[in-house]
This record gives C-alpha cells, structure tokens and sequence, in this order.
C-alpha cells in the first residue's frame, strides 16, 4: 500500500460558548472551513476529491442529516463529491482523518477532505418521545451541549459521572497537584497569545463570513498561576478543577486535505507530512482523561519509532490534570508539548478538536524542522486516538 499525506490544513477561529460565532449554523461554519483549506490548493480541481469524512459529535440540530454533505454543498462544491459524517465524540475530527488516510493507502481514492464542526452554543435540548400515547406528566428538554444524556440505566453509575467528576478522579488517582494545573492553564494562554503575535496562525486560520473575529475568542493573555488559583473548583468544593483549567465550551470547525504521493500534481502542492503512524484505544469511561497515552504508544510502535524521536506533540487539553496525566506517562519533555497553546486558551469544540491538532502538529513540524510528532486525543466514553506525522522535509 501506498501512503497518505498531509497537504494543506484550516479552520476558523474557535469562538466561546455564546460568543461571536453564537449566531453562524454549524453547517455554515464547517463549509467556511472546508473552502478554507481548499482555498491553499487552488490548482486542485474539487472534482477530483474522492471523498469528505467529517466529524461531528452531538449532531442533534442544524448539524444533522450528514454535516459533511452539507459542508460540501455548501461550499459549493461539485455535487458529484460524496461525503461522510463520523462520530466519536471529542476524536470525531482525528478519526475523519484517520479513515481518510486509510481510503488513500488502500488506493480507493488519492485525495481526501477531512474535518469537524461543533457549535456548542447551537446544541439544541431534546425531548425523548414518550413510551406511551397522550402522557399527562411533564417532560424534562435535554441539553445535547456535552456530557452524558438520556443515560442507559444499565451503565454503571462509577461510567456515568460528569466528565468533571471523571477527572477530579484522575487527579486523585495520578497526584497531580492544582498548582501543576494551574501552571500548564497559564502556559497554554501565552504560548497560545504569543503565536498568535508571532503570526504563527495566519496560514491556518480562516476568517468566517459576516463575524468580526479575528483570532481565537478563548485566550487570555493575562492569565498567570496567581491568578488562575484564585477561582473557585467547578466539581468538588475541595476539588482542583476549575474554569480556568479545563478547556471551555466553543463554536468552530477544521479541516485538512490528505493525498497520496501521486497526487501531488494534482492538488499542485508538496505534501506537508506523512501519516506514519495511526491507532485508538479504550479503557473504563471514567478513565478517558487517560486513553490517549496507550493509543500514542501504539502509534509509535507502528510508525516504527519511539518517543526519544519526538520533537512536537499536539495533546488536546481537554482538562490540564488529564494533559498533565498523559505527558508523565509517555515521560516526554512537556516543552515540546502545544508549544502554540491548547485547547484550555484556544477552545474544544467537540467534533473540530482532532483537525485543529492534526493540522497544527504539520505546521509546527515544518516550523521546528522535527522529523516526527505526535497528535492524540481523549475521548468521553473512555477512548482516546493518535496520530504520527513524519515531516517530509525534515534536513
């Protein structure tokens, strides 16, 4: 089999929950971001791309019905391109590009679109429909926001507690102090607000029509330790987690163009990296904060590397104590880690995570000239993906 590719990354600025992407539907925002990365191709004929896998994880309101499709349709985009929306969850995205560079290495197609969307502020509630007809009682709307909903009685409760819950019980698990996770909250903010100066993202980062924002709505430039210690636990009133240190609900979308080495001529641009290593792992769903250090292990091990060959990791930080969590097990050096920030100042929109990281890691692979990194994930329900990129212009 063949290889797959990296060839051009985007994705809109991530807004805050009921911020500036309050008003844009998640299908328009996922076209923005498909036309975004296209856009860095321009001799690539939209004709020729095989297929668009999409990710997408609470898809219970204007992002249903296929969001891909829609993405493609909207963007106006031959209508002869088909297009896919997968979900698991936080991972949607990274599992999108995933499949896509598998469709390229088993030839069924040379070049693939993949992304997500989340609008986490567009999550409507749901109403279960009644087991009965004409019920007299009142019904409770869920909110599809994040979380668990509509839970099975069946689950075990210890599966079932909040994703908050779940990582106060990481923390008491692996030790990890506030103060550490203050710290990495705070270093995530500046190295987040000094890319951004540093014009790191304007290559990646699309502008969305209509909305007056220009870089991640999320980051603070400000934040210190001193000052990320004195907010309130958000889960336990004797916990460690708080709104500073865990990342935020957010509205945005990414996308990435993936290719063979054929394609080149095609799509009219070098490829960025090589997918050279790829897998997903799951454990008990309390434990997720955790998942993404088997999967990164296993990664590696098909990439026929190891971590003293690492020179970037894109770790969505979904909570500092569970980043913090990983980064000790794979016992890697945490400065090569998010050195553009993370997901605590730059936002977690749900389905467009995975993108963000993928396409970040290319850049600061290309930036760095680092041979090898790695891009991983967690996942609610206890998974986690990751993902080894080779730099193919590593000296």
């Amino acid at each position: 089999m063949g290889s797959a590719f990296v060839y051009a990354a985007a994705r809109t600025p991530f807004g805050r929950f009921n911020g500036a992407l309050a008003g844009v539907r998640p299908d328009d925002l996922a076209a923005t971001a498909l036309r975004g990365a296209l856009a860095k191709v321009p001799a690539l004929d939209p004709a020729a791309i095989g297929d668009v896998v999409w990710g997408n994880a609470n898809g219970a309101g204007e992002d249903n019905r296929n969001v891909g499709r829609m993405a493609v349709l909207l963007a106006g985009l031959p209508v002869s391109v088909p297009a896919t929306t997968v979900n698991r969850l936080c991972g949607s995205s990274l599992d999108a590009a995933m499949m896509a560079s598998r469709t390229i290495e088993s030839g069924d197609a040379d070049v693939v679109v993949a992304g997500g969307v989340e609008s986490m502020t567009r999550a409507p509630w749901v109403l279960p429909k009644p087991s009965r007809a004409f019920p007299a009682g009142d019904t409770t709307a869920v909110s599809t926001t994040l979380g668990w909903r509509l839970v099975n009685p069946r689950m075990p409760k210890e599966w079932t507690v909040s994703l908050g819950e779940a990582n106060e019980q990481l923390q008491e698990r692996y030790g990890i102090s506030r103060e550490r996770q203050d710290a990495f909250a705070a270093r995530s903010h500046a190295l987040a607000d000094a890319a951004w100066n540093a014009g790191f993202y304007d290559d990646l980062v699309v502008p969305v029509e209509g909305v007056d924002l220009a870089r991640d709505e999320g980051i603070r430039p400000g934040s210190t330790p001193e000052t990320l210690a004195g907010l309130k636990p958000a889960f336990r009133p004797d916990g460690t987690i708080t709104a500073g240190n865990a990342s935020p609900l957010n509205d945005g979308a990414s996308a990435v163009v993936l290719g063979s080495e054929a394609a080149a001529s095609r799509i009219g641009a070098d490829p960025i990296a090589r997918v050279a290593g790829r897998a997903a792992s799951a454990l008990e769903p309390h434990l997720f904060g955790y998942a993404p250090v088997a999967a990164a292990d296993q990664a590696l091990r098909r990439a026929g590397i190891g971590w003293d060959d690492v020179g970037a990791v894109e770790l969505n930080e979904a909570f500092a104590v569970q980043s913090l969590v990983c980064v000790d097990a794979w016992k890697v050096d945490p400065e090569i880690v998010n050195t553009k920030g993370g997901a605590i100042a730059i936002g977690h929109p749900l389905g467009a995570s995975g993108g963000r990281v993928l396409g970040t890691l290319a850049h600061v692979l290309a930036e760095r000239r680092q041979r090898w990194g790695v891009a991983a994930i967690c996942i609610g329900v206890g998974q986690g993906l990751a993902v080894v990129l080779e730099n193919v212009n590593a000296s």
